[in-house]
This record gives C-alpha cells, structure tokens and sequence, in this order.
C-alpha cells in the first residue's frame, strides 16, 4: 500500500466542502487525488479549493482508475442512478475499493447487508457517514460507559432536533422527496436522515441491538416552496418519536425532526444507568459545538465534564465549527482502520444495516398501527 491512502471523491455539494474534503485534508493517512460531479463546474471549483488533480463528471471512469484505494460516496443520494448511494457504493466494492458513504447506503436495510457482505468477501473496508459518533464528546462519552460509569444500563433518551426547514418558505431541494401521487401516505424524511445518527448512539450507548420498536411519524410542514418557487405538497416526515425496548432489558425514546425550535444539528444523547447517568448535546450554541455533563445517585446534579485532547482530530482549534471537527474525527479513524489492516471497523455498513433495519421497522409500525419485532426478517445473499 502506498505511504498515503489515494481517495476518490463523488459529490461535490455542501457537506462534501464543508465536512468531508475538510477531513481528508487533515489526516496524513490520506491525500484526494480526484473528485467527480454530475455538475463539472461545481467539481472544479472543488479541486481547486482542495487541490485536487483530477476532475470528472462520470463516476464509472472514477472508479475504473486502478491507483484509486478509496471511495467517499457524497452524492445527494437521489433516485437518479448517477447520485444513488447504494449504486455508487456496490460499484465501488466491485471495483475493489475501501468505501465510505453517506446514509443511507440503502433505502431497505437488506441490501445494506449484501454491500456488507460483498465488501467482506473482498477484504474492504466500509464507513458511513454517522457523523456524531465521531465527536469528541460522543467518544468519550462511550468511553466512559465503557469503563462502567453508569453501570448496567436502564434508559436511552436520543433527541435529534432542529429548525432548519421549520418554515414553508425553505425551498425543497431534494425533489424525489415530493410523492408523485399528493394524496399518497407520508413518507419517510427525518427518521431516516436525521434519525440515523441518533440511533446509531443508541445502540452503541446501551450496548445491545433493539428487539421491538412502536412508532409514530407527523406531517407537520405539508407544503413548502420548490427551488422554482413553486407551492407544493410535501407529505414527509418532518418529525418523528419511537419507543425501543433493548435485548439486553434497557429502555429508549427517540426523537428526530427538523422543525422543532432549535440550532443544527441539535443532538442530544442521555444514558442512565444504575451508577450514574451521562447526558452529551451537540449543540452549536454561542460558539460552543458540544458539551458533556455527568451525575451519579449521590451526586443528582449534573456537572461538565472536560473532554481529553486525546479525542480531538489532527489540527484542532477551539472554537472550531462541529462539521469540521466532528467529521475530521471520522475520516481519520476510517484511514486508520484501513493503514493498521486489523479487524476493527466502528461505523461500517453493518452498523448501518442495522440502524436502517430499525428505520424501516418504525415505518412498519407507524403504519399498521402495532408494536414490531425485530429483526424483521433475514438478509437475502447479493
């Protein structure tokens, strides 16, 4: 393997620029050696900002270059199957290469468990963009239940919560979201893309997978204006809770939307435990992206607790904005597993398989109305 990792980027949008070119260029594991985009003017202007030498509009030829170890998939994610996360991220596989992609890497978990099980059989590794478990506060935070500060674990409460698009007037700009029938049943939004990362914590917090979900999903925002200044129906989740019960006997409530009052990306993780409770919120408050606070039976009041330097990413600086410093942390850790060759994988496609799996078996139970057991049923081979 060659002293520095060799990475292909597909997407050139917003977060490519602001979180995941960023991280790239952080860590001495890695150097981005080409970038593609459907829109070539945008790719450019991305090279250029993040010297990159190379530029290209189809992602076939991307990936068809043999000097390439890794593939970031950060594409809008559309129906389009030039911007599909899960064509990409299979294409990339085939194509023998280390793959990190955005969520979801598939609509229906089941074939996140094939890519998973295809990068396995070529001896690849994968990475999502679960982006906050990747924050130093979030890391310690699993740190400590690790080290039993809360004991056995009882309750989760995950809140991921913001006002970005609480007003009609915020133009739609994923249009596939838009069902084509107006009358047609709401249609998972907010769960999937802002619940994700909320139930990743979940899982990782209490240690265990969930065993039956009962949920809701809200319209609240029915229409909204397009790019084009249109005024159109939007029958989307904008907001969401569910009830998990654990295997190992602990409890959660999960709440996703993005139009309750509050900043990006307001995420807010709480595990209480017999020996004490631990409460992390991602925040971007008056300049201040993340704190953490820690109580025990006979010490209720919450206090902060200081975050060790050793979770911060290669180049921090106080006072950093949280995509930046949250998604350094999670392009490092991706090229460490891949230089160190050993078989940790924190955050792959089996995670994800995992979180959607639960996404999809709320959305079940939002519509018939009844508690769901999972695992919902067995993955099918690619």
């Amino acid at each position: 393997m060659a002293e520095q990792l060799r990475v292909g980027v597909i997407g050139a949008g917003r977060w490519a620029a602001s979180a995941h070119l960023p991280g790239f260029a952080r860590t001495p594991y890695a150097k981005v050696v080409a970038i593609c985009d459907q829109n070539r003017e945008l790719a450019e202007t991305r090279a250029k900002q993040f010297d990159i030498a190379d530029v290209y509009t189809d992602a076939g030829e991307l990936l068809a270059r043999g000097d390439i170890d890794v593939i970031d998939v950060c594409t809008r994610g559309s129906s389009d199957d030039r911007d599909n996360h899960e064509k990409l991220a299979f294409a990339a596989l085939e194509a023998g290469k280390h793959c990190l992609c955005e969520k979801p890497v598939a609509h229906d978990y089941r074939n996140t468990w094939k890519a998973h099980a295809l990068a396995q059989s070529k001896g690849l590794k994968t990475k999502v963009g679960l982006t906050f478990r990747y924050a130093p506060a979030m890391m310690y935070m699993r740190a400590l239940i690790n080290d039993g500060f809360i004991g056995t674990p009882f309750i989760f409460n995950g809140f991921e919560q913001n006002s970005q698009f609480i007003s009609s007037e915020i133009p739609v700009t994923k249009m596939d979201l838009i069902p084509e029938n107006p009358l047609a049943d709401i249609k998972v939004s907010s769960l999937e893309g802002y619940g994700a990362p909320i139930i990743d914590l979940s899982m990782w917090f209490m240690d265990s997978t969930i065993k039956s979900v009962v949920g809701v999903l809200r319209n609240f925002v029915p229409y909204r204006t397009t790019v084009d200044g249109r005024k159109v129906r939007t029958n989307i989740d904008d907001g969401d809770i569910y009830i998990g019960e654990y295997e190992n006997g602990a409890i959660c409530s999960i709440q996703s939307s993005y139009v309750t009052v509050g900043n990006y990306p307001g995420l807010e993780a709480r595990a209480y435990g017999s020996n004490g409770a631990l409460i992390c919120r991602l925040v971007e408050e008056f300049g201040v992206p993340q704190t953490l606070h820690q109580a025990k039976p006979d010490a209720v009041e919450f206090v902060p607790v200081e975050i060790p330097a050793e979770y911060f990413p290669p180049g921090y600086t106080p006072g950093e904005s949280w995509p930046s410093l949250f998604y350094a942390n999670l392009v490092h850790n991706f090229m460490e597993e891949i230089v160190n060759g050993g078989e940790e994988n924190q955050g792959n496609f089996a995670q994800s398989a995992r979180v959607q799996e639960i996404i999809n078996a709320v959305e079940k139970s939002y519509r018939e109305r009844r508690w769901i057991d999972l695992p919902l049923d067995e993955p099918a081979a690619h």
